[in-house]
């Protein structure tokens, strides 16, 4: 059987449930709280019809448990029980006004993401699918590839803590998170996501597949960076003047001290 069609169905079966679940709900905003969960569901998957029990599976499956099953339910507590994030409301209500809602739901939102997340896999792919004689042996690329990972779990992770600590306090409704990690940076968890995938790429450098694996970091960083991460985000709060001027002291991506 060929591990990218099983990583295809397995994803499509998977985005097709949650699709359900936010029309029941009446919320596509929960597509978020099902991404970080897929990429476990998918590893999942992949280890039981093609897994060698080989140390490098172990190692970059963990990896994708820990930072998975973390972000999911990071995402469950702040998303479930809330409205629609503005996003996927503003769409809502364009595309209902179109009579196109549920065929732009399906495809744009979630089928979408789902081709995302093949796109991310193909390291995690590469390491399960295909063994070779350094599938067992722990090389330098691996503890680079496990320090980018940790720094980038550490950022997203750290980073998202202050930013729902932060929410929570109702004195601090309208204002601008400036402190901790985000004194630093504008986007601690952007950056800690794209540390991570890198270091993710970096490890299943020996395993092969290179060209294909190589894919998964560099589309991560383009989206954060160009699309769908820093721009959409900052789009909407430079209309804010407390934001303009944090903007201005502060790193928008790398983590640097202020100015």
């Amino acid at each position: 059987m060929n591990p990218y069609i099983v990583a295809i169905l397995t994803i499509f079966v998977y985005m097709c449930v949650w699709f359900g679940i936010a029309l029941a709900k009446k919320n596509n905003g929960l597509v978020d709280i099902a991404w970080g969960l897929g990429f476990v569901v998918a590893t999942i998957v992949l280890l039981i019809n093609f897994g060698g029990g080989l140390f490098r599976e172990v190692l970059i499956a963990s990896m994708i448990f820990i930072w998975g099953i973390r972000l999911a339910t990071y995402l469950f507590v702040r998303n479930w029980y809330k409205a629609e994030d503005w996003r996927y409301a503003n769409w809502r209500k364009d595309w209902k006004a179109r009579g196109i809602f549920l065929p732009r739901s399906f495809f744009q939102i979630f089928m979408l993401q789902g081709t995302i997340m093949f796109a991310l896999l193909l390291p995690i792919i590469s390491v399960i699918a295909f063994e070779n004689e350094y599938s067992n042996r722990l090389l330098v690329s691996d503890y680079l590839g496990i320090a980018f990972f940790t720094i980038g779990f550490l950022f997203e992770a750290i980073g998202d803590q202050q930013l729902y600590r932060f929410k929570s306090d109702p004195s601090n409704k309208g204002k601008i998170l400036k402190s901790g990690l985000w004194k630093y940076t504008r986007h601690p968890n952007y950056f800690g996501e794209m540390m991570l995938w890198w270091g993710i790429f970096i490890i299943s450098i020996p395993s092969g597949n290179i060209g294909f694996s190589i894919l998964s970091p560099l589309l991560i960083s383009f989206l954060l960076l160009k699309v769908s991460g820093v721009v959409l985000l900052e789009k909407k709060l430079n209309q804010r003047p407390e934001f303009v001027e944090y903007a201005r002291k502060t790193s928008a991506f790398v983590p640097w001290f202020p100015k």
